[in-house]
């Protein structure tokens, strides 16, 4: 398999799934600026352009992030990646992964685009962002993780979104079961595996 990535992007969730179910996959980094990879065009493996895809060994793909971490855990499902099939337990994750790429990585995404000058960025993160990251630290302050006491597929979504805020200028510091999320994800292996293998610094 391989994972198409650009460093610090929504790849990074998929990378730690795909660790925490010690599967087989290799890293291709993707240019964002020029939609290219060592191997060439990178708009030939996903026309969309964004990141990340998963190349499966027998040469289909699957993009978007969520959608790659559904698919993860069902190749896997003793791990409980995810919850069974028609439980209410699944739909509740299936709702945070969604809450997660659309409101949360498309939200959070505006704060990198050119398009708006500081002042417009400022007041977008307090009246939209704030909002948000209010709903996950009352949740996170009485649960350890997304689903409750254990890590799930979306814990490391969640991850690799919340740790976007600090590069955008936002002080994370005021959502303390937030800051305590991020610490406790950062002690697992495949974490620090995926961040290492980006070349991320720690935080």
């Amino acid at each position: 398999m391989k994972l198409y990535y650009s460093p610090g992007s929504c790849g990074l969730s998929p990378a730690i799934v795909l660790r925490e179910a010690s599967l087989d996959f290799d890293l291709v980094k993707v240019d964002f600026a020029t939609k290219t990879t060592v191997e060439g065009n990178y708009l030939e493996v996903n026309p969309k352009g964004f990141i990340p895809t998963l190349v499966l060994d027998d040469g289909h793909f699957i993009t978007e992030g969520a959608v790659i971490l559904q698919w993860i855990a069902d190749q896997n499902p003793g791990l409980k990646l995810l919850p069974s099939f028609g439980t209410q337990e699944r739909y509740r994750a299936l709702e945070w992964l969604n809450v997660i790429a659309t409101d949360l990585a498309k939200g959070m995404s505006t704060m990198f685009q050119p398009f708006f000058d500081d002042d417009a960025k400022s007041r977008y993160a307090e009246g939209y962002l704030k909002g948000r990251f209010g709903f996950v630290e009352a949740h996170l302050s009485i649960n350890d993780y997304v689903l409750g006491g254990e890590f799930s597929a979306p814990d490391a979504y969640l991850y690799n979104v919340l740790s976007w805020p600090p590069r955008a200028g936002i002080d994370m510091s005021v959502y303390p079961a937030i800051e305590r999320f991020m610490q406790r994800m950062e002690l697992r292996p495949s974490v620090r595996a995926a961040r290492a293998a980006e070349g991320l610094p720690s935080r």
